[in-house]
């Protein structure tokens, strides 16, 4: 494909355009012997399983416009550029948590990497009622990791400047979550959409509430501004694959600098949700074992995520901020370890604005979850969005105020046991 214009892959043409890509062969073998399939269930995007005798990969292309939605929604194409450079910094500072690139083809908007198999996308996993024992010490690595080691905490000044200003080209899909995230859900804007009747009295709520307003505007605010880090900007658990054994996550296009809680933030709206989802998910059995599994494993992300941050705080600070020679040169561990809680304590504090918005854009908003989604009664599916909506409302308008996880997980438990009307 190498010059020719840009053109969407097919079934039946993916095997000709690419089969002259000596990593695509090496891997595949004889393009003649390969088996595609295209199993893309996203909004935006191609997806491509492509399988020999010999072993398989994933083609994944962009599309030039939203694919939820359709052409009356044009995208770039660049935003495979942007997938791409995030994966091979992912991988450098978390090696072996993001699936292996093997070919990124930018006129195409194509890149080419490992088949991650016999993974299952998290989110479907969590709805069947799987208990994955690592994903909680895996993604708390991971968004440690990332976050800090792509920061002015750890690089080198010039090479974060140029990352800053090579990702803040990413404007369409940042203007995506800026509106669908942080202001569609709270007016009566044309794309959303919320499934149940019995949700209009909570939804005039929350787009009455100037408190939560405010709240979702102050973090559409740090969004848009606190430009910390590189943040892989979707990362939900839709955006994860996972074994018993293996954590990987995937699809960043939406990466951009922007605040370290972020990422953490939505990561935890989702099990969160998923933890309100289970009432609809118990006809093979109950699920209470489920939902403690679901708040265990957002305790042990935030421990491990402040465990690791410190270690690299302590390891690798070797940016611009908080600077050694201030602080333990000069015998002041002290300072740095002030320093290192104050870091820490506005990541928390932003994390549940962030969680609290996401929350409500996933019922409220265009872009629903399938953990809601795929509960046939209404009625069930009604009240555990009902209480997911409070949930979010609460922890967002009074993040400054909580102390801590157990105040979030004894809020959850009381909302969930209906303690809380």
């Amino acid at each position: 494909m190498k010059g020719a214009a840009y053109e969407a892959l097919k079934i039946e043409t993916l095997a000709a355009r690419l089969g002259d890509v000596a990593a695509l062969r090496d891997v595949l073998g004889d393009p003649k012997g390969w088996r595609v399939r295209e199993v893309g269930d996203g909004n935006l995007n191609l997806v491509f399983i492509v399988e020999s005798d010999k072993s398989g990969l994933v083609v994944k292309q962009a599309l030039p416009y939203v694919r939820l939605v359709g052409e009356s929604w044009p995208l770039p194409l660049k935003r495979s550029f942007f997938e791409y450079h995030t994966l091979i910094r992912q991988a450098a500072r978390d090696p072996g948590r993001v699936p292996e690139v093997l070919h990124f083809d930018e006129a195409q908007s194509v890149i080419v990497m490992e088949f991650l198999t016999p993974h299952l996308i998290l989110r479907r996993a969590l709805i069947q009622g799987r208990i994955l024992p690592k994903i909680g010490k895996d993604l708390g690595l991971f968004v440690a990791r990332t976050l800090f080691r792509g920061s002015d905490l750890a690089m080198e000044a010039r090479q974060r400047k140029a990352d800053l200003a090579l990702f803040a080209d990413n404007v369409e899909l940042c203007d995506i979550t800026e509106n669908l995230v942080f202001s569609d859900p709270y007016f009566e804007a044309e794309l959303n959409a919320h499934t149940s009747p019995e949700l209009d009295p909570i939804v005039a709520e929350l787009r009455a509430d100037r408190d939560m307003k405010v709240t979702a505007q102050r973090m559409k605010h740090l969004f848009a501004t606190k430009a910390e880090t590189l943040v892989h900007g979707d990362l939900h658990t839709g955006s994860i694959m996972v074994t018993d054994d293996d954590t990987r996550v995937i699809d960043p296009e939406f990466a951009f600098y922007g605040p370290m809680a972020f990422d953490v933030g939505m990561l935890f709206a989702n099990f969160w949700m998923a933890f309100f989802s289970q009432d609809g998910h118990e006809a093979d059995g109950e699920r209470d074992l489920m939902r403690t599994f679901l708040l265990d494993t957002v305790e042990e992300c935030w421990s491990v995520f402040c465990a690791e941050f410190s270690r690299l705080w302590h390891t690798e600070r070797t940016g611009i901020l908080y600077q050694r020679s201030l602080f333990e040169d000069r015998g002041d561990a002290l300072g740095a370890e002030q320093a290192l809680d104050e870091v820490l304590h506005d990541i928390w504090v932003d994390l549940l604005g962030f969680a609290g918005v996401e929350v409500h854009r996933r019922i409220l908003g265009l872009a629903h979850n399938a953990d809601f989604e795929t509960i046939e009664d209404r009625a069930t599916r009604a009240a555990c969005e009902t209480k997911a909506l409070k949930f979010g409302r609460h922890i967002a308008v009074n993040r400054a105020a909580v102390q801590g996880l157990s105040q979030v997980r004894a809020l959850a438990e009381r909302l969930q046991s209906g303690v809380i009307a």
